[in-house]
């Protein structure tokens, strides 16, 4: 696309009152969006657009010099796509109000197609990271791109898992590219747009205020092939994300928690009303997407079963301290000092070098877990 035109489209996007519908109503009735731009106040009111819509694009036309959005753009290292450009995602463009363009760091593939997005709650338990953890593991090993949104909680733990695992990941921000909430994932997004994209349909230098994120929701769940909910309270914005996909005709899974523990009160809900497919392995939701990524899980049966590993070369110390540490249940380094007999320093030690080997992970203050099952060669 030429640049003037990009121009255009970027302007149309930063004009208050000119949602996608309307969007598509100028390109319908002017035919070019240069034509769209300058436009008499009569003839835009002809095309369709009230008094208010009116007034922001006059708005916008006096204060914006278009040349300098696309530089602002430049500037933070991104690029604007829009529906005629190729690398838009095409899930994305079908579903109801796709937006017209998307601001990308990064850069999103073909592959991208075969994508599941992933969802939760920010208070998220052990329990829930564990199972972000170890089934995005398992969906990237069937090379699928994880799509989530980069808040806290879940969200950014299959990020993490994601990039982990050596696949791809893309984050869409309910503020512009270059205002990353929260800011304390900033070091996580740049390693997001390294190997995958960071999207947003918001203007440069928008914040992230809370009216963007239910409609940030909609592109987690449209350019994906199914949302995979992990935890999630009642009223949850995960919840939302797991609504719109449904509306859009997408796959629903959801991670069984606790009777008791709030934060699986609405994914248990979504399982027992039939909106959401019990998921208790990754097999689970593979089975439900379509033919081509079941390739995905016939090459990993050739490989040790999701979720596992061969074991690397440990020492009899750090097999002896294996042993009391669970693959389930994560303990605290208190309680795995206690149970092995050896003195702090030493179960720190020993802590240390399996992280390294990949066999334990924290996933809390001073709180282990085994990593991952263990294959026997």
């Amino acid at each position: 696309m030429e640049r003037e035109e990009l121009g255009y489209w970027v302007g149309f996007n930063i004009a208050s009152g000119i949602g996608p519908v309307r969007f598509r109503q100028l390109k319908l009735y002017f035919g070019s969006l240069a034509e769209a731009w300058n436009a008499p106040s009569e003839e835009l009111r002809r095309a369709g657009l009230d008094g208010r819509a009116i007034q922001g694009l006059i708005a916008a036309r006096e204060k914006l010099s278009l040349e300098e959005e696309l530089e602002k753009i430049e500037r933070a290292g991104a690029r604007a796509i829009t529906w005629e450009d190729q690398e838009y995602p095409p899930r994305l463009k079908h579903i109801q109000r796709p937006p017209p363009v998307l601001y990308v760091r990064g850069r999103l593939l073909p592959e991208d197609e075969w994508s599941v997005a992933v969802v939760g709650t920010r208070n998220h338990s052990d329990y829930g990271q564990e199972a972000t953890w170890r089934l995005v593991q398992g969906l990237v090993k069937s090379e699928l791109t994880i799509v989530s949104g980069l808040a806290r909680g879940i969200d950014s733990i299959g990020h993490q898992a994601a990039l982990r695992a050596g696949g791809r990941t893309v984050a869409v921000l309910g503020s512009g590219v270059d205002v990353i909430y929260p800011r304390e994932h900033t070091k996580l997004a740049g390693e997001i747009a390294q190997s995958g994209a960071v999207i947003s349909e918001c203007p440069m230098g928008t914040a992230p205020e809370a009216r963007n994120f239910p409609a940030r929701n909609r592109i987690i769940s449209g350019m994906s092939l199914g949302a995979l909910v992990v935890e999630a309270p009642r009223g949850s914005g995960a919840l939302i994300t797991a609504r719109l996909a449904l509306e859009q005709g997408r796959e629903v899974f959801a991670v069984p928690g606790s009777i008791f523990h709030p934060g699986s009160f609405g994914t248990n809900e979504l399982i027992m009303g039939g909106g959401a497919k019990l998921v208790l392995s990754v097999r689970d939701i593979l089975e439900e997407l379509a033919p081509e990524v079941m390739l995905g899980m016939e090459r990993e049966e050739e490989a040790p079963p999701v979720g596992q590993i061969v074991l690397p070369q440990t020492s009899e110390r750090e097999d002896d301290l294996l042993k009391h540490i669970s693959h389930a249940q994560p303990q605290h380094i208190d309680d795995i000092g206690r149970a092995s007999g050896l003195s702090m320093p030493e179960v720190l030690g020993l802590l240390t070098i399996l992280e390294l080997k990949q066999l334990v992970r924290e996933v809390g203050p001073k709180r282990y877990v085994r990593a991952q099952a263990v294959v026997a060669e």
